[in-house]
């Protein structure tokens, strides 16, 4: 492998915005590389296998709508890393999780299983990733991307904010429906759930569109709140912009109590998530949303670090909420740590500008572009909250997605736990929906109903 993949000291700037991928980086897509960029080869002592077109089909067994069979159930630990072993483990481990150990170190333990790569695309996105990737390049001071649909835009990156773009553009099925909770529990674990109805048509992923047609909108979002009845009936629409420094998200709520639909522009940045109780930042959501303009992204590298993966266990239904949801942080029985290759983004706060959090630590799957962990620092430089996605790949719609969000507060000794599926309805990828089902008109009939 070059060189490049290599974690180095030294940092790729952040200023290198716009650089298009070389004839000889494209040829080795689909060769030494994978269709969308990780290395092909498994590690140097084979804890890292090969890849091999990932995980395409289900398990015996499986029916659409089921929750997702595990397919590796049989596999047992590696190894448990806890606050006995840390220092041995301590420079795979994100800085959170190193955290997390030795803030509770009766309790909380990171079980590291087999590495399996199961992220996987259909292949029209793998085609659209060659077709796009010489004409993608990052605009406006990082704040949007041109030349590029379907496809990840930046398939060999040269900077943090490219990474950043894989992540925000990369594949998550045409449109899906789900039901899930959300729980902040109090210190003691008690807790009060929080449902859900979630809709996204990905806008950027369609097979209709070229790339001057999006209309400089990448996904099409609308979240119903079910329960508790004191907030049942609010649904919240979102059309997010690919350049939202051009034009900002655009962001709708219906109130059920005034039946009425009213502009939301405060659904951005650190502004408080949706009925998170203050433990989530709005672009916290999908581990990081929204405009990049805040900060400055710095590529450190690729490294081979211990993260979630293939959390099937917490996705699964003999499972419920209760087993996963436990005083502290979540069950970590439950929970699944793989070693993959990452690439490690610094994001620092632009002077002048303001965000809770003056930087963040973002560490994203090199096979998926899915960000798997994040660390974030509060204004003074100190460790504060620390956000995990739990993954699995969602076989019936070839995507690597998070089944389980987890952002934990140091500080406070609580966490936030949003994507809880276990006694829900399993996500329908095969639902069919176009831009009028999300106008504004649209979502007074949908509130009034």
């Amino acid at each position: 492998m070059k060189s490049f993949f290599q974690l180095t000291g030294g940092l790729l700037s952040a200023t290198l915005l716009s650089a298009a991928i070389s004839e000889a980086d494209l040829a080795r897509l689909g060769d030494d590389l994978t269709p969308l960029g990780g290395e092909v080869a498994g590690n140097a002592d084979g804890s890292i296998p090969a890849w091999n077109g990932g995980l395409t089909s289900a398990p015996a067994g499986y029916t659409p709508g089921d929750h997702h069979p595990d397919p590796y159930a049989s596999d047992t630990p590696l190894v448990t890393i806890d606050a006995t072993n840390l220092a041995t483990y301590r420079d795979q481990l994100t800085a959170g999780a190193v955290a997390l150990i030795e803030t509770y170190p009766d309790t909380y333990k990171v079980k590291v299983y087999p590495t399996h790569r199961s992220a996987s695309v259909p292949q029209r996105i793998s085609d659209a990733t060659r077709e796009f990737a010489p004409t993608a390049r990052v605009v406006n001071d990082g704040s949007g991307v041109e030349g590029t649909i379907r496809g990840i835009p930046f398939p060999v990156p040269q900077s943090g904010i490219e990474v950043l773009w894989n992540h925000l553009l990369r594949y998550r099925g045409d449109a899906a429906i789900r039901r899930i909770g959300q729980a902040a529990p109090q210190r003691n674990g008690s807790y009060t759930m929080v449902e859900f109805e979630d809709e996204f048509m990905f806008n950027y992923a369609r097979p209709d569109l070229g790339p001057g047609d999006l209309n400089n909108t990448i996904i099409f979002f609308k979240q119903a709140v079910l329960a508790p009845a004191r907030l049942a009936g609010t649904i919240l629409m979102v059309h997010e912009t690919l350049d939202q420094i051009v034009e900002p998200r655009r962001a709708w709520v219906y109130n059920a109590g005034q039946r009425r639909v009213r502009r939301a522009p405060q659904v951005a940045y650190d502004n408080p998530g949706t009925a998170a109780d203050g433990m989530r930042t709005s672009d916290q959501f999908d581990m990081f949303n929204g405009a990049p303009d805040r900060y400055t992204w710095e590529l450190v590298g690729k490294r081979e670090m211990i993260v979630p993966y293939n959390s099937y266990q917490l996705h699964s239904d003999q499972v419920s909420p209760d087993d996963i949801l436990q005083p502290l942080h979540i069950n970590q029985d439950l929970a699944r740590y793989e070693k993959h290759r990452v690439w490690v983004v610094e994001a620092r706060l632009k002077e002048g500008t303001s965000h809770v959090y003056s930087r963040r630590t973002l560490y994203v799957d090199e096979d998926s572009w899915q960000i798997l962990a994040v660390d974030q620092y509060d204004t003074r430089g100190d460790l504060w909250r620390v956000s995990e996605a739990h993954c699995i790949n969602y076989y019936d719609a070839q995507t690597f997605w998070s089944t389980l969000e987890v952002h934990t507060d140091l500080v406070a000794g609580r966490y936030l736990a949003i994507g809880l599926d276990n006694d829900q309805p399993m996500y329908d990828f095969t639902i069919e929906r176009d831009e009028r089902d999300y106008s504004p008109n649209a979502l007074r009939k949908a509130g009034i109903r």
